[in-house]
């Protein structure tokens, strides 16, 4: 079903009239963040109930929400169908105030969103996997994620935050509803997330990121890499049988690079995996020529996997390795430990509970 967050505004001016009815409603939804057509004052009755019943705003509930000792919230969405999705939102920096209590830097936020119900990549090392592939999500869902925690967190309409598109599934695997959902996130009209501030996170899907390139919507990209050779990759990653690294890396060459930023290599660090000098050396090899930045993460453990946490000290080493030969890298500062923050963990623990 079509609901009210599918719509640009362009196409929202088409589908009412008088037209201009299309922005004020854009201002409750996106300024507002209301919950039911019934908020929105200045729109008369009948235009209400016409959009009520054609394009629905309940498309998703928040039903459990997990809050970290660093302020990080996991939360699991509802959707019409009843399947679940994970989205979290990341306090990457608290507010701060001066010695008389006067705010001189708001917070700073990153929320993961989820683009897939399940996944068919079927990474190893990833819960969501478990499940299998459901469906895609629409582009409603994209955004309505987005509205639901601004809201529930009472994050105003004027305050941007950045977006990766990182949770549960690929988003180029649902690339059509994907780029809207960034077209919609970033009109100026609604939330306003400029898309330098929008990245997308793939497993590396090299036509899709061709593709992706030739759009060139201004997106920053993130490669989830995690291995230097084929064959670790393909334990960890299924889908690099299909879309290897020599394929990958050629696509990330090819694809638009704002001057000011890098193309992100996430690394999954996996201790007695892909933890040791040897993979340092040859991943500065694989990326030489690229502007890129190394983004070192700990692997997150979860019941029943058998990869485990690495040490800290061979994390640093690695790190110190890649930034003294001129390849930025840094340690991604681990989030929510106390909490299910992983990609699937909170649906996990739900299905589990009610199992």
């Amino acid at each position: 079903m079509t609901s009210i967050y599918d719509f640009t505004l362009d196409e929202l001016k088409e589908n009412l009239k008088p037209s201009f009815r299309a922005k004020q409603i854009y201002d409750w939804l996106y300024k507002k963040y209301v919950t039911s057509y019934d908020e929105m004052l200045n729109v008369p009755k009948d235009i209400k109930e016409q959009l009520q019943e054609k394009y629905p705003m309940d498309i998703m509930t928040i039903i459990k929400k997990e809050q970290s000792r660093d302020g990080s919230i996991k939360y699991l969405f509802k959707l019409r169908d009843n399947h679940t999705v994970e989205a979290v939102l990341l306090l990457m920096k608290k507010k701060k105030k001066d010695e008389d209590g006067n705010i001189i830097r708001s917070e700073q936020y990153t929320v993961c969103i989820s683009s897939q119900v399940g996944c068919k990549v079927g990474c190893t090392f990833c819960l969501t996997a478990k499940g299998g592939f459901v469906r895609n999500l629409t582009v409603g869902e994209y955004i309505a994620q987005i509205v639901n925690i601004k809201r529930d967190n009472e994050i105003p309409d004027n305050k941007s935050l950045n977006i990766v598109y990182m949770g549960m599934g690929e988003p180029l695997d649902n690339f059509d509803n994907f780029t809207k959902a960034v077209e919609i996130f970033s009109d100026e009209n609604g939330l306003a997330i400029n898309r330098r501030r929008q990245t997308v996170s793939t497993s590396g899907i090299a036509t899709k990121i061709k593709k992706l390139g030739e759009k060139d919507l201004g997106i920053q990209l993130a490669i989830s890499l995690h291995a230097v050779d084929d064959e670790l990759r393909s334990e960890l990653i299924p889908m690099n049988k299909a879309y290897n690294i020599a394929s990958i890396i050629e696509a990330v060459k090819a694809f638009p690079v704002d001057t000011r930023k890098k193309v992100m290599f996430e690394y999954l660090v996996i201790k007695g995996k892909n933890d040791s000098i040897e993979a340092a050396r040859k991943l500065l090899t694989l990326l030489n020529g690229i502007h890129a930045k190394v983004n070192l993460i700990y692997f997150n453990p979860y019941p029943g996997t058998t990869y485990q946490r690495p040490e800290e000290k061979d994390m640093i080493k690695f790190k110190d390795f890649l930034n003294e030969r001129g390849l930025i890298c840094t340690i991604r500062e681990s989030k929510g430990l106390d909490i299910s923050a992983a990609c699937g963990q909170l649906k996990e623990k739900e299905a589990n509970q009610n199992a």
